[in-house]
């Protein structure tokens, strides 16, 4: 028997770095991926449990499928549970791990299911269930960039992603289609037919810059891309750290601070 969701309230703060407050009633609670609280307010308990806190009502094996289905995605075993036992109203904040913005969902109004990266959860009212998506198309698996095991969010509750940049929303019509970059996708609602297709022309393919292959999204249903893919940032610091090879990019002087460091000793 499913459980009931947790009816949370929250507001999303700042701009760049986000960060949500969920306000619980008593006896209310919320779970959040390890180590993104933020902070909470006296009277909220953590507790870190098997699994993801849907499955707490049907034994060992519930909680031990609920984990083993966290494990596919490359998330933790455990999830945190933030449970008011004030009998007054409590928050508890949780924070974006990297440039991007906060998405909340509420997924009745996405038909119950959200189809998302691995990484993308942040945190959503007990009862939401976070499982596995495997893609049905080899080329979607081998070359989608996420490979054949995406989050899925299942509930009738609030659930909120994190993606990275600026967001885009699209509602797709039945039929369209759209071709993005395969680092770009959050999210979509499973109504979306996700695929892989070839760039086209190899010179394109070679020496665009774009890599070998878009990913194709066709409707009807929603979308949510992201204008920087965490993968793209963490390259491009990888590229200017001078440890692997780049250079700094100082503008104090002619020569630059890093130049007359490297001059005197400072880059042994």
């Amino acid at each position: 028997m499913a459980m009931a969701m947790d009816v949370i309230d929250y507001q999303i703060f700042g701009d760049d770095m986000q960060y949500v407050e969920v306000e619980l009633d008593p006896g209310e609670a919320a779970i959040g991926e390890p180590g993104v609280m933020m902070y909470m307010e006296d009277g909220v308990e953590m507790d870190t449990i098997f699994g993801d806190g849907s499955q707490q009502q049907s034994g060992f094996m519930g909680k031990l499928l609920g984990a083993g289905k966290r494990l596919l995605t490359g998330e933790s075993l455990f999830t945190t549970v933030f449970h008011n036992e004030g009998h007054g109203k409590r928050r508890v904040a949780f924070a974006a791990p990297y440039p991007g913005k906060i998405i909340p969902v509420h997924l009745p109004d996405v038909g119950g299911t959200l189809i998302c990266q691995k990484d993308s959860f942040l945190c959503a009212a007990k009862g939401v269930s976070m499982g596995i998506a495997f893609q049905r198309k080899l080329g979607a698996g081998l070359f989608g960039g996420e490979g054949f095991i995406m989050q899925k969010l299942e509930g009738d509750g609030l659930a909120f992603v994190h993606a990275g940049g600026t967001i885009c929303e699209r509602q797709l019509a039945p039929g369209e289609r759209l071709r993005i970059d395969t680092g770009c996708v959050v999210a979509f609602q499973p109504t979306v037919d996700f695929d892989i297709q070839f760039v086209g022309k190899v010179k394109s393919a070679l020496f665009g810059g774009e890599g070998l292959f878009f990913a194709t999204l066709t409707g009807p249903g929603k979308v949510w891309l992201q204008s920087l893919p965490l993968s793209k940032l963490a390259n491009r610091i990888v590229m200017a750290a001078p440890a692997a090879g780049g250079t700094s990019q100082d503008q104090g002087s002619v020569l630059g601070s890093g130049a007359l460091s490297g001059i005197f000793g400072g880059d042994d």
